[in-house]
């Protein structure tokens, strides 16, 4: 039985999908964004770290081991526990990481099961992935929330390290193939919301009338992974740039809007 390695899963989330979710976190990513919010996503392998916390004053440490190999019959437990509160509102389950497609053979088998208990899922990706991986696990997918970050791929290469192109031509196979998608853009000042990367991806999904018809969220940029990137001894080349706050995108939801967008503010 296949395993495969996550870092983190978390109960009652409302923010990955629709309803109450679980979400299971994947861990390893071929990106590196600058601006990631999950450094101990990254490495695909069990991170030691030392984690403080300060109670009435006084500051403990405690080692803290990041990953763990599990079955699906081990996530799938997980994932059962909080099967009433998917049926009642709606929930189901979404796959993020790090990015999940990187363990294609294990997220499948996970994505089967959910399927055949009834459960919606949700696939959390940045679209980085060979089409043999992206077919195998889509077919399964009730959602798909997917990542455009950069669209000139020299800039992409620049500010996460790979190509942009995998990342297209999988959003083609999968508008060709009429799945659910909502796009994500991260807005992160100075990189991803400049004048020429906001045109080309306006003219990137108004090209296509497929792509018009999808939904859009915008994400503000925040630096709450600060303290993560110390723990795990990570370069945060962005700690000093400022949050953006979800009001200071409503010019940007506007200018989306015009091309007949259903654009949302966060999650």
């Amino acid at each position: 039985m296949a395993k495969g390695l996550i870092f983190d899963i978390r109960r009652f989330c409302v923010h990955d999908g629709p309803g109450i979710r679980t979400t299971v976190f994947f861990k390893g990513c071929p990106l590196n964004c600058l601006w990631c919010h999950n450094p101990e996503s990254r490495d695909h392998q069990i991170e030691h770290s030392v984690k403080h916390i300060t109670l009435d004053g006084q500051t403990f440490s405690h080692n803290e081991a990041t990953g763990r190999w599990m079955t699906p019959l081990e996530v799938m437990a997980e994932i059962e526990r909080d099967r009433i509160f998917y049926d009642e509102s709606g929930g189901g389950v979404t796959f993020s990481g790090g990015e999940p497609l990187m363990q294609e053979l294990f997220l499948g088998e996970l994505m089967k099961a959910c399927r055949l208990r009834g459960i919606h899922t949700t696939l959390d990706t940045s679209g980085y992935a060979s089409r043999q991986a992206m077919e195998q696990v889509a077919r399964f997918a009730d959602l798909v929330l997917f990542d455009l970050k950069l669209m000139d791929e020299m800039s992409h290469i620049r500010y996460t390290g790979v190509s942009n192109m995998p990342i297209h031509e999988n959003l083609e196979y999968l508008v060709k193939e009429g799945k659910n998608i909502c796009l994500r853009f991260p807005v992160i000042p100075g990189i991803t919301d400049t004048t020429e990367n906001i045109g080309l991806l306006k003219s990137f999904i108004a090209a296509d009338p497929r792509k018009a018809a999808l939904k859009i969220s915008l994400l503000p940029y925040h630096g709450m992974a600060r303290e993560k990137y110390r723990r795990f001894s990570k370069e945060n080349p962005l700690a000093q740039l400022p949050d953006l706050k979800p009001e200071e995108l409503a010019p940007l939801k506007m200018e989306f809007e015009a091309l007949g967008l259903d654009v949302t503010i966060g999650s």
